[in-house]
Protein backbone atom coordinates (compact mmCIF):
# COMPACT_ATOMS: atom_id res chain seq x y z
CA UNK A 1 0.00 0.00 0.00
CA UNK A 2 1.34 3.45 -0.93
CA UNK A 3 2.32 5.59 2.02
CA UNK A 4 0.23 8.77 2.35
CA UNK A 5 1.98 12.03 1.48
CA UNK A 6 1.52 15.45 2.95
CA UNK A 7 0.47 18.62 1.11
CA UNK A 8 3.90 20.09 1.76
CA UNK A 9 5.56 17.17 0.06
CA UNK A 10 3.27 17.47 -2.94
CA UNK A 11 3.38 21.27 -3.14
CA UNK A 12 6.13 21.46 -5.81
CA UNK A 13 4.17 19.05 -8.05
CA UNK A 14 0.93 20.93 -7.48
CA UNK A 15 2.51 24.31 -8.23
CA UNK A 16 4.21 22.91 -11.33
CA UNK A 17 0.93 21.47 -12.62
CA UNK A 18 -0.87 24.76 -11.88
CA UNK A 19 1.73 26.74 -13.83
CA UNK A 20 1.36 24.33 -16.77
CA UNK A 21 -2.42 24.83 -16.81
CA UNK A 22 -2.09 28.62 -16.62
CA UNK A 23 0.61 28.67 -19.28
CA UNK A 24 -1.66 26.66 -21.59
CA UNK A 25 -4.23 29.43 -21.18
CA UNK A 26 -1.69 32.14 -21.90
CA UNK A 27 -1.47 33.38 -18.34
CA UNK A 28 2.03 34.13 -16.98
CA UNK A 29 2.31 34.41 -13.18
CA UNK A 30 6.08 34.61 -12.96
CA UNK A 31 7.08 36.24 -9.69
CA UNK A 32 8.44 39.75 -9.99
CA UNK A 33 10.73 41.71 -7.68
CA UNK A 34 9.22 42.94 -4.42
CA UNK A 35 10.33 46.30 -3.03
CA UNK A 36 9.44 46.30 0.66
CA UNK A 37 11.93 49.05 1.59
CA UNK A 38 10.05 51.71 3.60
CA UNK A 39 9.91 55.17 2.10
CA UNK A 40 10.52 58.38 4.02
CA UNK A 41 6.84 58.60 5.01
CA UNK A 42 6.77 55.17 6.65
CA UNK A 43 8.07 53.87 10.00
CA UNK A 44 11.43 52.21 9.61
CA UNK A 45 12.92 54.88 7.37
CA UNK A 46 15.53 57.10 9.11
CA UNK A 47 14.01 60.32 7.73
CA UNK A 48 10.57 59.38 9.06
CA UNK A 49 11.95 58.88 12.56
CA UNK A 50 14.01 62.07 12.35
CA UNK A 51 10.85 64.04 11.56
CA UNK A 52 9.09 62.37 14.47
CA UNK A 53 11.93 63.37 16.80
CA UNK A 54 11.72 66.97 15.56
CA UNK A 55 7.96 66.99 16.17
CA UNK A 56 8.40 65.75 19.74
CA UNK A 57 11.38 68.03 20.41
CA UNK A 58 9.77 71.25 19.14
CA UNK A 59 6.60 70.45 21.09
CA UNK A 60 8.64 70.06 24.27
CA UNK A 61 10.54 73.27 23.53
CA UNK A 62 7.28 75.18 23.07
CA UNK A 63 5.91 73.77 26.33
CA UNK A 64 9.01 74.85 28.28
CA UNK A 65 9.39 78.26 26.62
CA UNK A 66 7.51 81.37 27.85
CA UNK A 67 5.12 82.99 25.39
CA UNK A 68 7.38 86.02 24.92
CA UNK A 69 10.19 83.83 23.52
CA UNK A 70 8.14 81.50 21.31
CA UNK A 71 9.66 83.14 18.21
CA UNK A 72 13.22 83.10 19.53
CA UNK A 73 16.05 82.19 17.16
CA UNK A 74 19.81 82.01 17.65
CA UNK A 75 21.02 84.74 15.32
CA UNK A 76 24.43 85.31 16.92
CA UNK A 77 27.06 83.26 14.97
CA UNK A 78 28.96 82.18 18.08
CA UNK A 79 25.80 81.01 19.81
CA UNK A 80 24.55 79.17 16.72
CA UNK A 81 27.95 77.47 16.39
CA UNK A 82 27.80 76.32 20.02
CA UNK A 83 24.34 74.83 19.43
CA UNK A 84 25.64 73.02 16.33
CA UNK A 85 28.54 71.55 18.31
CA UNK A 86 26.08 70.29 20.88
CA UNK A 87 23.93 68.72 18.15
CA UNK A 88 26.97 66.83 16.84
CA UNK A 89 28.37 65.84 20.23
CA UNK A 90 26.46 66.90 23.38
CA UNK A 91 29.23 65.97 25.80
CA UNK A 92 31.86 68.06 24.06
CA UNK A 93 29.84 71.29 23.84
CA UNK A 94 30.44 72.43 27.43
CA UNK A 95 28.57 75.41 28.88
CA UNK A 96 27.34 78.55 27.12
CA UNK A 97 27.70 81.74 29.18
CA UNK A 98 25.89 84.80 27.82
CA UNK A 99 26.85 88.06 29.49
CA UNK A 100 25.96 91.69 28.92
CA UNK A 101 23.79 94.58 30.11
CA UNK A 102 20.03 94.43 30.53
CA UNK A 103 18.01 94.21 27.33
CA UNK A 104 20.72 93.02 24.94
CA UNK A 105 18.88 89.84 23.96
CA UNK A 106 20.60 87.25 26.13
CA UNK A 107 17.43 85.36 27.07
CA UNK A 108 16.13 85.51 23.48
CA UNK A 109 19.38 84.05 22.16
CA UNK A 110 19.40 81.36 24.86
CA UNK A 111 15.92 80.12 23.97
CA UNK A 112 16.87 80.42 20.30
CA UNK A 113 19.83 78.09 20.86
CA UNK A 114 17.55 75.54 22.52
CA UNK A 115 15.13 75.81 19.61
CA UNK A 116 17.93 75.23 17.11
CA UNK A 117 18.86 72.06 18.98
CA UNK A 118 15.24 70.88 19.03
CA UNK A 119 14.80 71.45 15.30
CA UNK A 120 17.84 69.30 14.50
CA UNK A 121 15.96 66.17 15.59
CA UNK A 122 19.12 64.52 16.89
CA UNK A 123 18.58 61.85 19.56
CA UNK A 124 20.59 62.34 22.72
CA UNK A 125 22.84 59.41 23.74
CA UNK A 126 21.41 56.65 25.89
CA UNK A 127 22.34 56.80 29.57
CA UNK A 128 22.69 54.29 32.37
CA UNK A 129 19.19 55.32 33.47
CA UNK A 130 17.77 54.69 29.98
CA UNK A 131 20.02 52.25 28.06
CA UNK A 132 17.49 51.20 25.40
CA UNK A 133 18.23 52.01 21.77
CA UNK A 134 14.82 50.97 20.41
CA UNK A 135 13.14 53.47 18.02
CA UNK A 136 10.52 54.24 20.69
CA UNK A 137 13.17 54.93 23.32
CA UNK A 138 15.22 57.07 20.93
CA UNK A 139 12.13 59.15 20.08
CA UNK A 140 11.42 59.75 23.76
CA UNK A 141 15.08 60.67 24.35
CA UNK A 142 15.03 63.21 21.54
CA UNK A 143 14.79 66.39 23.61
CA UNK A 144 14.46 67.22 27.28
CA UNK A 145 15.02 70.66 28.77
CA UNK A 146 14.36 72.77 31.84
CA UNK A 147 14.49 76.57 31.68
CA UNK A 148 14.42 78.39 35.00
CA UNK A 149 15.35 81.82 36.33
CA UNK A 150 18.00 81.96 39.03
CA UNK A 151 15.58 83.40 41.65
CA UNK A 152 13.12 80.54 40.99
CA UNK A 153 15.95 78.01 41.17
CA UNK A 154 17.10 79.39 44.52
CA UNK A 155 13.50 79.24 45.70
CA UNK A 156 13.52 75.50 45.00
CA UNK A 157 16.92 74.96 46.60
CA UNK A 158 16.07 76.69 49.87
CA UNK A 159 14.70 74.65 52.80
CA UNK A 160 10.97 74.14 52.23
CA UNK A 161 11.15 75.44 48.66
CA UNK A 162 10.14 72.16 47.03
CA UNK A 163 7.61 69.53 48.03
CA UNK A 164 9.96 66.87 46.65
CA UNK A 165 12.88 68.18 48.68
CA UNK A 166 16.19 69.84 47.91
CA UNK A 167 17.99 66.60 47.02
CA UNK A 168 15.35 65.78 44.42
CA UNK A 169 15.70 69.23 42.82
CA UNK A 170 19.50 69.09 42.70
CA UNK A 171 19.38 65.69 41.00
CA UNK A 172 16.62 66.77 38.60
CA UNK A 173 18.46 69.92 37.51
CA UNK A 174 21.80 68.14 37.53
CA UNK A 175 20.75 65.32 35.17
CA UNK A 176 18.32 66.92 32.72
CA UNK A 177 19.97 66.81 29.25
CA UNK A 178 19.50 70.57 28.62
CA UNK A 179 19.33 73.24 31.30
CA UNK A 180 18.97 77.02 31.02
CA UNK A 181 19.55 79.19 34.10
CA UNK A 182 18.44 82.73 33.31
CA UNK A 183 19.65 85.83 35.19
CA UNK A 184 22.27 84.12 37.30
CA UNK A 185 23.94 86.48 39.75
CA UNK A 186 20.97 88.81 40.25
CA UNK A 187 21.07 88.27 44.00
CA UNK A 188 23.62 87.39 46.65
CA UNK A 189 22.99 83.80 47.62
CA UNK A 190 23.28 82.37 51.11
CA UNK A 191 25.91 79.92 52.23
CA UNK A 192 23.34 77.14 51.95
CA UNK A 193 22.20 77.98 48.41
CA UNK A 194 25.81 78.54 47.34
CA UNK A 195 26.58 74.97 48.35
CA UNK A 196 23.46 73.66 46.56
CA UNK A 197 24.35 75.66 43.41
CA UNK A 198 27.90 74.31 43.51
CA UNK A 199 26.60 70.73 43.73
CA UNK A 200 24.25 71.30 40.80
CA UNK A 201 26.86 72.86 38.51
CA UNK A 202 29.53 70.39 39.59
CA UNK A 203 27.16 67.53 38.70
CA UNK A 204 26.76 68.85 35.16
CA UNK A 205 30.46 69.66 34.94
CA UNK A 206 31.43 66.09 35.89
CA UNK A 207 28.83 64.47 33.63
CA UNK A 208 29.74 66.64 30.63
CA UNK A 209 26.17 67.90 30.34
CA UNK A 210 25.51 71.21 28.57
CA UNK A 211 24.31 74.27 30.47
CA UNK A 212 23.23 77.69 29.24
CA UNK A 213 23.64 80.62 31.65
CA UNK A 214 22.60 84.23 31.13
CA UNK A 215 23.90 86.92 33.44
CA UNK A 216 24.38 90.68 33.61
CA UNK A 217 27.75 90.19 35.30
CA UNK A 218 31.15 89.25 33.81
CA UNK A 219 32.76 86.09 35.18
CA UNK A 220 35.64 88.14 36.64
CA UNK A 221 36.31 91.86 36.65
CA UNK A 222 38.63 94.23 38.50
CA UNK A 223 36.98 96.98 40.51
CA UNK A 224 33.36 96.00 39.78
CA UNK A 225 30.87 93.36 40.86
CA UNK A 226 31.31 90.07 39.04
CA UNK A 227 30.05 86.48 39.25
CA UNK A 228 32.76 85.57 41.75
CA UNK A 229 31.27 88.11 44.16
CA UNK A 230 27.81 86.57 43.75
CA UNK A 231 28.57 82.85 43.45
CA UNK A 232 32.03 82.23 44.85
CA UNK A 233 35.29 81.12 43.26
CA UNK A 234 34.52 77.37 43.25
CA UNK A 235 31.43 77.78 41.08
CA UNK A 236 32.84 80.40 38.69
CA UNK A 237 36.05 78.40 38.21
CA UNK A 238 34.11 75.43 36.83
CA UNK A 239 31.84 77.60 34.72
CA UNK A 240 34.77 79.51 33.20
CA UNK A 241 36.80 76.39 32.40
CA UNK A 242 34.23 74.75 30.13
CA UNK A 243 32.21 77.74 28.88
CA UNK A 244 31.85 79.39 25.53
CA UNK A 245 31.60 83.00 26.76
CA UNK A 246 29.62 85.37 24.55
CA UNK A 247 29.35 89.05 25.50
CA UNK A 248 26.27 90.75 24.07
CA UNK A 249 26.60 94.51 23.94
CA UNK A 250 24.49 97.35 22.61
CA UNK A 251 21.38 99.32 23.42
CA UNK A 252 18.47 98.13 25.54
CA UNK A 253 16.30 96.37 22.95
CA UNK A 254 13.31 96.29 25.28
CA UNK A 255 13.13 100.08 25.31
CA UNK A 256 13.43 100.25 21.53
CA UNK A 257 10.53 97.80 21.11
CA UNK A 258 8.16 99.57 23.47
Amino acid sequence: MTEPTTLAENQPKIMSRLQEVLAARGIDLAAGPIDDTPNSDEPGHPEYHRRQRIKVAVSRWETATPWRYQQATATHPQIAAWADRLINNPRSAGFLLLTGPFGTGKTHQAYGALRRIAEAGTPRPATADDPSDSPQAVALRSFEMIAITAPDMYGLLRPGGSEQGIEHEIKRLGKIPLLLIDDLGTEKISEFTEEATYRLINERYNRGLPLIITTNLPPRADGQTDLVDRLGERIVSRISQVSEIVALEGRDLRREHR
